[in-house]
Order: structure tokens, then C-alpha cells, then sequence
């Protein structure tokens, strides 16, 4: 991929997540990140990097755990977020710094735990980011990250948008890294006692047509979507978007299945 092409993705990536309010969609992962922070074996003798933490509940988690914190994030609007988050949560001492994943503003070896929910999947080059995330991992640190399937809710939604606004060309799909095989050779001989595990998180929703309504008010792609295709397709892309998560509406929510990873740098 050029330099200017790799440039112009991650500015709109910084002007698409501070769309809307992630926050409102973020609520939805608290006990995601809970999973994330036990499978990682967090503790307080840790030094841990989150890498593109969003408005920060995997930071805070880990603070909460007793780790020293670092949560990183391309879009300064979500660090704010993140910061003012963690206030009310009551927690102090994570540091927060606006970085790319693709080249993190760390030493080698400066981390006993790098994690993601969810974050590092939407970088570019998925090789310089993994590569990123276990330069700056300790020989023995624990890596552990979450992702959304392509085969499950998530995956049908992209679909859904897709089909309206067409994926940036020659980029992998960020739903690759919930694909195990792909994950396990991305990772590749840098790692030993490589695990996966599943997960499902619920967003709560009284109707698929809800579910359409929060995402199109406060979720930076589709409100992206939305602007993209304009007045004249907006009615056929909420239709489309509607059908492809009825499936996965049930009880007043949808269900969104995840894919845990972690593994120890060898």
C-alpha cells in the first residue's frame, strides 16, 4: 500500500470513530473486557499496554486489576472519552496516548501485556501491527486480543454495509483476524501456547429496527455509511442492515459472538 494511501485510511479512520458517540456502543462490552483481562491474567505486577482502547473500559479493567496502564488510540476524540470514563469510574494513574498501531512510540520489551478489543483489527497492515504489538511485548508477556468473527453477527453487519459502500481496496478485512487460522499464522512462531476462546456479548435492543437506530445514531461506520450513500439510499441500507441482524435479535437484544486470543511471546 502507498505512504499516501496508508495516510489518507487512518485520517478517515480518526474523522469516522469520532462520529457519533462509541461510548453508547462500547457500554455493550464491559464483560468482554472483563473475559479479556482474566484470559490475559492481568495483575498487579504488570506493565500493560491496550492498544486502540477506545473510550477505555479494557484500560480500566486492567487498572482495576492492579496493572500499570497504557491505553493507546489513533482518535484523540475517544481518549477523552476515555479519560473522562475512567473519572467516573473512580480510577486514576492510566496514561493516555494518542498512537498508531501500526508503529508503537514504545521500546522493545517495554510491556508484560499487550492487549486489544476489538482496535487492532482495523488497522491496515495487519503484519506491522502484529509485529508492533510483540516488538514492544517482553520475551514471556502475555498477548491476549478480541475479535469479531466474520460468520456471526458482526460479520453480517459489514456485510449488510458493504453492499452500499464498498470496502477500501486492498485492504484485508478486519473480520480476517477473527478467523483462527489466520490469526495463527499472523502470529505465526513469535508465540507459543497459542489459545482461542469464544465469547458473546449482548446488545440490548427492543427490535432489529432499534438495534438500526442506535448504530446509525452513535456508530461512526455506519453513520459514515450513511453519509456516504446519501438521502436516495439510506431507506434500502437500513433495510438491508435490519435483515442481516434479525437472526441474531432474541430477548431484547443481539447477540454478538467474539473471538478471544491470547498467546506468550516465545
Amino acid at each position: 500500500m502507498a505512504v499516501g494511501a496508508e495516510t489518507e485510511l487512518k485520517t478517515k479512520a480518526r474523522v469516522t470513530w469520532a462520529r457519533g458517540s462509541y461510548g453508547e456502543i462500547a457500554r455493550n462490552l464491559v464483560e468482554m473486557s472483563a473475559h479479556l483481562v482474566r484470559a490475559a491474567r492481568v495483575g498487579s505486577a504488570d506493565r500493560v499496554l491496550d492498544v486502540g482502547c477506545g473510550t477505555g473500559i479494557t484500560s480500566i479493567t486492567a487498572r482495576l486489576a492492579g496493572a500499570g496502564v497504557v491505553g493507546i488510540d489513533l482518535t484523540p476524540k475517544l481518549l477523552d472519552d476515555a479519560r473522562l470514563l475512567a473519572e467516573a469510574a473512580g480510577v486514576q494513574g492510566i496514561e493516555w496516548r494518542e498512537a498508531d498501531a501500526e508503529a508503537l512510540p514504545f521500546d522493545d520489551a517495554a510491556f508484560d501485556v499487550v492487549l486489544s478489543s476489538f482496535a487492532h483489527m482495523f488497522a491496515p497492515r495487519p503484519e506491522a501491527t502484529i509485529r508492533e504489538m510483540l516488538r514492544v511485548l517482553r520475551p514471556g508477556g502475555r498477548i491476549a486480543f478480541a475479535t469479531w468473527p466474520p460468520e456471526h453477527a458482526t460479520g453480517a453487519m459489514f456485510k449488510a454495509m458493504g453492499k452500499h459502500v464498498p470496502p477500501a481496496a486492498n485492504v484485508p478485512s478486519p473480520l480476517e483476524w477473527g478467523i483462527p487460522d489466520v490469526v495463527r499464522q499472523r502470529l505465526g512462531p513469535d508465540v507459543e501456547g497459542l489459545v482461542f476462546e469464544r465469547g458473546a456479548v449482548r446488545f440490548y435492543a427492543l427490535s432489529p429496527t432499534h438495534y438500526w437506530h442506535v448504530f446509525s445514531t452513535y456508530y461512526g461506520p455506519t453513520i459514515r455509511a450513511i453519509e456516504t450513500v446519501g438521502p436516495e439510499g439510506v431507506d434500502a441500507l437500513a433495510r438491508d442492515f435490519i435483515a442481516a441482524m434479525i437472526p441474531y435479535w432474541k430477548d431484547n437484544a443481539v447477540h454478538q459472538d467474539y473471538l478471544l486470543t491470547r498467546a506468550v511471546k516465545a
